[in-house]
């Protein structure tokens, strides 16, 4: 028992210098490379903490060889700047002048509810309330709101449909169904909902639409008896 204890101290030391010695971008805002160097670490040290019967210097020997191998990365990263998008990555412009871009979203493997979400995390309510949003290569979302943009959020906005489908719990929220929607989809032109990347909509009528590869529009509607929220 002492003995585990000792090799846990030991290996406890090392890997808080090794920790220290990659710097304070390693202990924050990680890098895919450098996500994957810290598990791997972790690993690595939890084998001779767990089994005595393996000599501790193994375990610290591949603890070393992993930062050597950080330092190097780093160093390539730092230096060779076509290796740097490849090995770090590069930022996703989600949403820009003409709204979301969808093609960025699939390539991040994340959809309209999910940026959503993230924009609320940072404080933004509505969509056309953003002339630009993107995700960074260490998956850190950024948005870059328009002048005067608490405005535009007056209301909580719902989102009705994502990506061609209604989203039915929010429609039951607020009292209305498909059709209402479909006939003002058919008023702007749109002959498919499944045309409809999303469409939001806000307590007082004010909608957002954006077809797949379009321009995004803001409407104002009248909601039936004067509906509000």
């Amino acid at each position: 028992m002492v003995l585990v204890v000792i090799r846990t101290a030991i290996i406890f030391f090392v890997l808080l210098i090794i920790m220290r010695l990659m710097g304070k971008r390693q202990i924050g805002e990680m890098q895919p490379f450098e996500l994957v160097i810290t598990l791997l670490i972790a690993e690595l040290a939890c084998i001779p903490m767990s089994d005595a019967s393996i000599p501790l210097l193994y375990g610290l020997v591949s603890v070393v060889a992993i930062y050597v191998l950080h330092e190097i990365v780093t160093l390539l990263d730092l230096k060779v700047k076509p290796l740097k998008s490849l090995i770090s990555g590069k930022p996703s412009l989600v949403i820009n002048k003409n709204g979301i871009d969808d093609y960025q979203l699939k390539r991040n493997n994340l959809d309209v509810s999910d940026l959503i979400e993230s924009l609320r995390t940072a404080g933004y309510f509505s969509l056309d309330s953003i002339d630009y949003a993107l995700y960074e290569s260490n998956g850190q979302f950024s948005a870059l709101p328009k002048k005067d943009y608490e405005e535009a959020q007056t209301s909580l906005p719902l989102v009705i449909i994502d990506n061609g489908k209604f989203d039915k719990k929010n429609l039951e929220l607020i009292g209305l169904d498909e059709q209402f929607f479909l006939d003002i989809l058919e008023k702007e032109g749109v002959k498919k909902v499944k045309r409809v990347l999303v469409l939001t909509a806000d307590g007082t009528g004010k909608l957002y639409l954006q077809e797949k590869g379009e321009k995004f529009k803001t409407l104002r509607i009248v909601f039936p008896e004067g509906k509000t929220w």
